[in-house]
């Protein structure tokens, strides 16, 4: 079967080399622009372009998949089908009648819950225990086709977002792999979606990083897990008279003391198993942590260097 394969970032990395190494064809990728990055704003290659390049497979990067010159190149690949793995583009409708056997799309979620661009973070903020991928048939409404197939998995206590996402990404290589050697043999069962169960996943903006030590410790872990790696969940440390707070990132936390009692965001202890901080009820232990302006370090080195002890005070306070 030709494929044209859509998809940015390395969520769909390997599920692309499943295709290769497996004998498909794949006959066009398309993936977006490769963009400044970093301080220095350096043109950096994404994961999709550089596979690529090393398997030696044509390459289109439109800012505009729907544009006339793009889809002319598409239609010139002759796809029989289109697979779209996280491309952070629109895909037209123009587009999703090209190939014989229309557009499919792998979704890190089980659908219909988490529609949208950020499904496996707002899983775990929402204190999910069970996510999973969806392969869907595309249409014009966003995550809304018919089901494919469907994995389900276990989402661990402390499990992060990048690490979840990593697992998933690893499940739909041999998810998609196995609906597209069903479809041109007819055998791929369908299901439509139950829209009265269908739940939003928004993309997340930096805000959404913020601690609030106001709600019970659950919810806090799991909003440290669930924007883990970004945008990154930040919290700021009560400094000295006249010293402004000091911005911490969290990059790592485990639920402490469910009966623990103390004002929301005071330091109950610190140890050299890390820093706990007394939430609306419970305490959540911070372990890994990244001061403004200084390297990752352990939240137990961070109370050693800045003097962190029972009684100090992390703000729920956003970045001014």
């Amino acid at each position: 079967m030709r494929i044209v394969f859509a998809g940015s970032g390395t969520f769909g990395l390997p599920t692309l080399r499943a295709l290769v190494e497996g004998g498909q064809e794949v006959a066009l990728i398309v993936t977006q622009p490769d963009r400044p990055a970093g301080r220095g704003q350096a043109v950096r290659v994404g994961a999709v372009s550089w596979f690529a390049r090393e398997q030696d497979i044509p390459l289109i990067q439109p800012e505009d998949i729907n544009a006339s010159a793009a889809v002319r190149r598409i239609r010139k690949a002759a796809p029989d089908l289109l697979l779209v793995i996280a491309f952070g583009q629109k895909i037209g409708p123009a587009l999703l009648a090209l190939p014989r056997h229309g557009a499919i799309n792998l979704h890190a979620s089980l659908l219909p819950k988490y529609r949208g661009a950020a499904p496996v973070n707002w899983a775990i903020i929402n204190g999910e225990t069970e996510t999973g991928l969806t392969v869907i048939d595309m249409t014009e409404q966003i995550d809304a086709g018919d089901i494919l197939g469907q994995r389900a998995t276990v989402i661990e206590p402390d499990e992060t977002a990048g690490e979840l996402a990593d697992r998933l990404s690893k499940l739909g290589a041999r998810l998609v792999t196995e609906v597209i050697r069903e479809i041109p043999l007819e055998e791929v069962g369908r299901r439509r979606q139950n829209e009265n169960q269908a739940t939003p996943a928004p993309r997340l903006k930096k805000t959404d990083g913020l601690i609030d030590w106001n709600r019970p410790a659950a919810e806090v872990h799991n909003r440290i897990r669930g924007v883990t790696p970004w945008p990154g969940a930040y919290t700021h440390l009560a400094a000295g008279a006249g010293k402004p707070p000091l911005r911490i990132v969290v990059a790592r936390s485990r639920l402490a003391d469910a009966a623990a009692r103390g004002e929301p965001g005071t330091v109950l202890a610190a140890t050299p198993e890390g820093i706990d901080v007394a939430a609306a009820r419970g305490s959540v232990r911070l372990v890994e942590v990244t001061p403004a302006g200084k390297r990752p370090m352990s939240a137990a080195d961070l109370a050693r260097g800045y003097r962190v002890k029972p009684g100090s005070r992390f703000l729920a306070a956003p970045d001014t």
